[in-house]
């Protein structure tokens, strides 16, 4: 498992920090920014090997921080995203599968303690945009604050509320998106394009809360089919012929508009920012029980905190992400939970730890 295929390469999560910079103060540990992003897998970037998609902002994000080779996901968003916000395995959750088939519940139970829970325990301000679908949300509009988030802008998927006023079908994550904000429906234009109303939000709930630790999870949309053209940064007003590339550069656009606006507020050195994909590249990849289908990117970077420059061969999984949030921000797991994740926040600032002789991966 440690061996990677000539022919597989992987998207890593950099965090970037100085060896001789202090550890957060008691009183206000780092804030977290967590972006994943949704059909990626790790051979798509540019910093994992590929030679044309051009990921610019990403490729300095890893080479600034940690890059690992290995990380796993599950196959499929639902589990992926459950076992990332736990800790857990789908055998302690029920979530083995896409939401609503077999071996997957119909919704995110409130009783489900997330990292959310985890960092709120610990007084950060929780926000989340982007791609939620683990629940409807027109049936259950306090599923995402009972999950342990204060605020949220997502995608509706499926279903807007009864009274939203809305010209076209819910299921527009892209252009006209379909949003509802902490329950309500979000008017939105068909000038408007999805990415930019969620990181907008991001960036957004960011300044809001510059004054005190706070964590924003951003599972994106981007690159999930349709691959719908996409604005075209260089050329303001236009748009790109779509496809899989523009999105994923587009995706690679987004990313750096997050990190100038840690720039601009003064927090990129208090922010440790993670980058990860939920299962491999749709039509490439995606549902497949092989490392095709499971293994993502992960890059981590966080001036002056984490090391730099690192590629680490130690195996990860999304089991990983929550004990390692805990360790960085000093958050108290509570003692009757059961988790199945180890901390990497060692290798992330630069030491050496034993790594895990092995990391799983499942499909319902």
């Amino acid at each position: 498992m440690r061996a990677l295929p000539d022919n597989i390469v992987l998207t890593t999560l950099v965090l970037c920090c100085h060896v001789l910079a202090a550890e957060p103060s008691a009183d206000r540990p780092p804030n977290v920014l967590l972006v994943m992003a949704d059909d990626l897998g790790a051979k798509e970037l540019g910093c994992y090997g590929h030679s044309r998609h051009r990921t610019p902002n990403l490729d300095r994000l890893a080479a600034g921080g940690v890059r690992f080779e290995t990380c796993w996901a599950t196959p499929l968003c639902s589990p992926s995203r459950v076992e990332i916000m736990t800790g857990r395995y789908g055998f302690h959750t029920g979530w083995y599968n896409f939401i609503g088939r077999v071996a997957a519940p119909t919704y995110l139970g409130a009783e489900i303690y997330t990292f959310g829970d985890l960092l709120k325990s610990r007084g950060y301000a929780t926000g989340l945009a982007g791609k939620w679908q683990l629940n409807y949300i027109q049936q259950q509009p306090r599923m995402i604050l009972d999950s342990g988030f204060d605020a949220y802008c997502v995608w509706a998927w499926e279903q807007l509320p009864a009274d939203a006023k809305f010209e076209g079908t819910p299921r527009q994550r892209y252009w006209h998106p379909a949003v509802i904000q902490d329950g309500k429906h979000l008017p939105t234009t068909p000038e408007q394009y999805g990415p930019d109303v969620y990181s907008g939000w991001v960036i957004d709930f960011m300044r809001k809360n510059k004054d005190r630790p706070f964590f924003a999870y951003y599972p994106a949309c981007l690159t999930h089919s349709p691959w719908d053209p996409t604005p075209a940064p260089e050329h303001p007003g236009q748009k790109t012929e779509g496809g899989f590339q523009a999105n994923l550069e587009y995706l690679d656009h987004v990313m750096g508009r997050l990190i100038q606006a840690l720039d601009d507020l003064g927090l990129r050195k208090n922010t440790i920012v993670l980058f990860t994909g939920d299962n491999g590249t749709g039509k490439s990849g995606k549902g497949t029980v092989t490392e095709l289908g499971v293994r993502v990117p992960l890059i981590a970077n966080c001036p002056g905190r984490v090391k730099s420059g690192v590629v680490s061969r130690e195996l990860v999984d999304f089991s990983d992400f929550f004990p390692t949030l805990a360790e960085w921000t000093g958050a108290t797991i509570p003692k009757d939970l059961p988790i199945d994740g180890q901390s990497f926040a060692c290798i992330l600032r630069g030491g050496e730890k034993p790594g895990r002789d092995w990391i799983f991966s499942y499909l319902g």
